[in-house]
């Protein structure tokens, strides 16, 4: 059972990951039986991420093949794949789009707005891209001085969403062009 299902994940995480411009890649799940032959909490059997990054190479470990964009991908596509089929009432992502702009970003928050529709989501990012396919936008703030820093947490509104957005796109200075721009990601 653990052999097809991890055939059935790895053929799932490939097709999301075709969707994240990874198309190219081969994933294999690889289960490796115990040392000792006997089963342990987790199974049988060892779980091996084992990728292949460009047609041709040879597979090999997920951690050392894969580069950090690579890997947020990955680990998105994964969790995506599994939460299908998983009960998870919270998936939390930190910097998931790391590594990654443009296009697939957008798709990478198309795919966490989806993943959304089952079970909350919560994901740390600093893609506008990614943002704006948030439901809900929570910005952290930290202030301090040398001797302490505090993190805070503010819900934004509609406007102070578009102002957030606009920020991440544009940097310091913000101008009406950058807000039009976050008003149309936003809708």
């Amino acid at each position: 059972l653990r052999t097809k299902g991890a055939k059935k994940l790895a053929a799932r995480t490939m097709d999301l990951l075709a969707q994240l411009a990874m198309e190219r890649c081969a994933l294999t799940i690889a289960l490796q039986p115990n040392e000792a032959g006997t089963p342990e909490p987790h199974g049988a059997e060892k779980v091996a991420y084992l990728i292949s990054t460009h047609p041709g190479a040879e597979p090999g470990p997920l951690a050392k093949v894969a580069s950090g964009g690579e890997l947020s991908r990955i680990s998105l596509a994964l969790q995506a794949a599994a939460a299908e089929v998983a009960t998870s009432p919270t998936m939390v992502f930190d910097e998931v789009d790391v590594g990654i702009g443009g296009g697939v970003a957008e798709i990478v928050g198309s795919l966490l707005r989806e993943l959304a529709s089952r079970v909350q989501v919560i994901c740390v990012t600093h893609l506008p891209q990614v943002a704006a396919k948030g439901q809900h936008h929570l910005q952290v703030q930290k202030t301090g001085d040398k001797t302490r820093v505090v993190a805070g947490l503010a819900q934004l509104d509609h406007d102070a969403r578009i102002e957030e957005v606009a920020r991440m796109l544009g940097g310091v200075k913000i101008t009406e062009n950058t807000r039009s721009h976050a008003r149309e990601m936003l809708e």
